[in-house]
């Protein structure tokens, strides 16, 4: 019988489909995963997966072999502020989801209903297994961070960005931090615990205190970082009362920031920021003003992605021409035909009745969004 439950939890592992129902289910009943970035989610269930099937392929019982994801995985929620509740709702959830999804497959594989049921007990006993050591290793860590000063770090942080509390005085004291101080609101792109811990000891050296906030390394900084190999956004200088809504503008702009890499100030991404904050008018703004492309057309995504490096470098013919390593006349080709295959307006005659600032952000909007989704 364990032979099929790791068939079975080789199908699951592989397919993406499945990994994204047990996610979604422990996020979605749970509002403290929820919080967590969905990468991090997706990145324990891979090990857990991939660890139950080496340990079926060792034979044993479920209580027997290696169970380090899922102590590690106890032990980056408790690290992570994540109550012992908020994990156990998420930890069933994606428990019975994972049943359910491997008796799907199992039935695809025309196994018959007996079968299936022992099966099932094979599954719950080595899936409880997982979990009794889940919780271990949440335990054991957080008997370990309640003796730190990184752990008190992070509470203060917490309360700070998330609950918008003020601790008292001898509490900002003790994480380094002033009540009259204005500090930069420092919000990092990394979830893995190990990695953040080493991220923050390189952004200690200009000072600040930093944290896991919500699944990332979060910090306040009374001097900004000025250089990073991950991607950190970086707020204004602000008083503490102000750092809440400081710290949310942040976390919106990191995925406004998407790949890139490096430090990037809050207020240059004010822009994407705003945009990204409403997916659907973007969606519908695409499709006033570019419906009538077609997104399987080669020749279409080449016009709109000349159109949109066209804008980002200033609406310069020579500037465009060498960041695509093409012809200027390629580059005022497509730009023809996609004024007279679409309703985009390039500013090239603004009208006197409407703000070419306006227009040109428009049609910039439309022109990603349109790609975004064909990427999509």
């Amino acid at each position: 019988m364990s032979e099929m439950v790791r068939q079975v939890l080789e199908a699951v592992a592989a397919d993406d489909e499945v990994v994204e129902r047990v996610v979604g289910a422990a996020r979605g009943h749970s509002p403290e995963v929820a919080r967590l970035p969905a990468e991090e989610n997706r990145r324990h269930i891979a090990f857990l997966l991939a660890e139950g099937i080496a340990h079926l392929e060792r034979g044993g019982t479920p209580d027997d072999g290696d169970f380090s994801a899922a102590l590690a995985l106890g032990a980056d929620r408790a690290a992570q502020g994540v109550s012992m509740a908020g994990l156990l709702r998420g930890v069933h959830a994606g428990r019975t989801e994972l049943i359910r999804a491997a008796v799907e497959l199992a039935r695809s594989l025309g196994v018959d209903d007996g079968t299936i049921l022992n099966f099932m007990i094979d599954l719950d006993q080595y899936v409880g297994a997982v979990e009794r050591h889940v919780v271990s290793g949440y335990h054991t860590a957080e008997l370990q961070l309640s003796r730190t000063a990184r752990d008190l770090n992070a509470q203060v942080l917490r309360r700070l960005l998330v609950s918008g509390e003020l601790p008292d005085a001898s509490e900002l004291a003790r994480a380094g931090l002033r009540p009259d101080g204005r500090y930069h609101c420092v919000v990092s792109g990394v979830t893995d615990p190990s990695h953040a811990r080493a991220l923050e000891q390189r952004l200690h050296a200009s000072g600040g205190v930093y944290g896991l906030v919500e699944g990332r390394l979060v910090g306040l900084a009374p001097v900004p970082p000025t250089w990073s190999d991950d991607l950190l956004v970086v707020s204004p200088a602000t008083a503490l009362k102000s750092l809440r809504g400081m710290y949310s503008m942040c976390a919106q702009a990191l995925v406004a920031a998407g790949a890139s890499l490096g430090v990037r100030r809050l207020v240059d991404l004010a822009a994407e920021t705003a945009l990204a904050a409403f997916p659907a008018l973007a969606e519908t703004l695409a499709d006033s003003v570019l419906g009538r492309l077609d997104p399987k057309s080669t020749f279409h995504h080449e016009i709109v992605a000349t159109a949109l490096c066209y804008l980002d470098n200033g609406s310069r013919l020579s500037a465009t021409a060498a960041a695509l390593h093409i012809h200027a006349n390629t580059v005022r080709y497509r730009l023809d035909r996609l004024v007279e295959l679409t309703d985009a307006d390039l500013g090239e005659n603004p009208d006197a009745g409407r703000s070419h600032v306006l227009t040109t952000l428009h049609t910039w909007w439309a022109l990603r969004s349109w790609i975004d989704r064909s990427a999509r």
